[in-house]
């Protein structure tokens, strides 16, 4: 006959098994964020069998970028400079979308705004677009916090049918919560109205008996997305003076001297050639490959 302490031993057992299962259906265990830990954050998921959770995880190492480095987009950069201005300050802000050419700065621009206004309290959450119908368990997350957060979405764009789409729609201006006041989305893309836009489109334009043009559903649904972002901020590709003067800051920034600039110059041009590209990503790519290239290697110097 089993004893007290055997019934006893039974049933912990039991118990633990029990917690076990219960434990296996909830979602993973994630950890706080820390605010404390840096000034940009990226979204990441974590999945269980219970089901899937998010997290802020801290970047260690964000881009130190700055607002003087972004050349020949003085324009954008005073608009979007002046947009975060705002909304540090507490005053009426807007979401932002910057559209345009490859590598004519339009994500370096969010990352030197961040850089720029980090000291007044901005912060910086990546979040990529197969999470975007997360935003709003991100924007509840920080709408209590003293920090504003810029909601960042990089090389933003949609095919027919993707979720993210609806997601984001509703987090800029279709819910009926309202945007938190801390809280700015800025995204970037290729594409002008984030979705492709085909020939065919054009058939769903018609005239009724009265002669009235009427757009149709499809377009307006395409266009509606992007009108939900206040401010538009276009770029455009560069002039070839405009690529070299880029090209001139980023070899100074690596320590090359006048004379060894104005020497880079037809390398410089020969080296967008082979890209098909003058963009601003190009010309740092060139400097850095140039002032590596000029560098004396290690150990030259005692060898000599």
């Amino acid at each position: 006959m089993a004893g007290p302490e055997d019934s006893l031993a039974t049933f912990l057992a039991r118990a633990e098994s029990v917690l076990a299962r219960v434990e296996a259906l909830l979602p993973p265990a994630v950890p706080a964020p820390d605010w404390n830990a840096a000034f940009a954050f990226r979204w990441r998921k974590r999945s269980g069998i219970g089901g899937t959770a998010g997290w802020l995880q801290p970047v260690a190492h964000a881009s130190k970028i700055t607002l003087d480095d972004l050349h020949n987009v003085a324009v954008q950069k005073a608009q979007i400079e002046q947009n975060t201005r705002q909304f540090v300050a507490g005053r009426p802000a807007n979401n932002v979308l910057l559209t345009g050419a490859r590598g004519t700065g339009k994500s370096s621009l969010i990352k030197a705004c961040l850089n720029g206004f980090a000291g007044q309290g901005l912060r910086l959450i990546e979040v990529d677009k197969a999470d975007l119908a997360d935003l709003p368990d991100i924007i509840d997350l920080v709408a209590g916090r003293p920090e504003h957060f810029v909601v960042f979405c990089d090389d933003l764009s949609f095919e027919e049918g993707e979720s993210g789409y609806k997601a984001l729609k509703v987090a800029l201006d279709g819910s009926v919560t309202a945007q938190s006041d801390n809280v700015l989305i800025y995204a970037t893309s290729n594409r002008r109205h984030l979705l492709p836009e085909k020939m065919s489109e054009n058939m769903s334009y018609r005239h009724d008996e009265d002669g009235d043009l009427h757009p149709g559903e499809t377009v307006e649904e395409k266009i509606s997305l992007s009108e939900r972002f206040g401010l538009w901020l276009s770029f455009y590709p560069f002039k070839q003076d405009d690529y070299l003067a880029i090209v001139a800051h980023w070899l100074s920034t690596f320590g090359c001297t006048p004379a060894q600039i104005e020497e880079a110059r037809g390398d410089a041009l020969r080296w967008a050639l082979q890209r098909g590209s003058r963009s601003g990503r190009v010309a740092w790519q060139f400097a850095r490959d140039h002032a590596g290239r000029m560098a004396p290697e290690a150990g030259a110097e005692g060898a000599a």
